[in-house]
């Protein structure tokens, strides 16, 4: 992997007492953001050739709304182990896709935060925020390492 794009999930709605967290919708605000992203992203020629993205309804529809502006975008892979996921389960997961030249993780914070900073600082606890449909694009400099990556853009609406 020479190129990582980190997107968290754009705005959702709150969870109705009793709700299931993971059926949270995007508020019309957040539908906006996830197409916002996917304009920058088709602005900055970026071309991820898988994105690996949480099964939550958030995720999906930040994903879904942020591919219709790239061509040839790659078919959505879903992970459940994004959901909630740790800096550690991130790489582990990642760690799969190390032959894949650009991947794209939709995901949550505090783990997509807290992933920019490990592979950035080489430290999760330095983490600066990821605002709701904020991306990180990171090349790495090598292996897939805490330390190891640059962040070449940050982006939130």
């Amino acid at each position: 992997m020479l190129e990582l794009i980190l997107l968290r999930h754009a705005e959702a709605l709150p969870a109705s007492p009793g709700d299931d967290d993971r059926e949270r919708r995007l508020s019309g605000h957040g539908e906006q953001e996830a197409r916002a992203a996917g304009s920058w992203l088709a602005r900055h020629g970026a071309r991820p050739q898988r994105v690996l993205c949480s099964p939550a309804e958030r995720t999906r529809a930040t994903a879904q709304l942020a591919m219709e502006a790239l061509d040839h975008a790659p078919e959505l892979a879903y992970a459940e182990e994004i959901y909630d996921a740790t800096p550690g389960e991130l790489l582990a997961l990642l760690d799969e896709h190390e032959s894949v030249a650009t991947v794209m993780v939709v995901g949550h914070n505090p783990g997509i935060e807290r992933l920019v900073a490990l592979l950035v600082e080489g430290r999760s606890d330095e983490f600066r925020g990821m605002p709701p449909a904020g991306l990180a694009v990171l090349h790495l400099n090598g292996a897939l390492e805490p330390g190891n990556a640059r962040l070449d853009a940050f982006w939130s609406p």
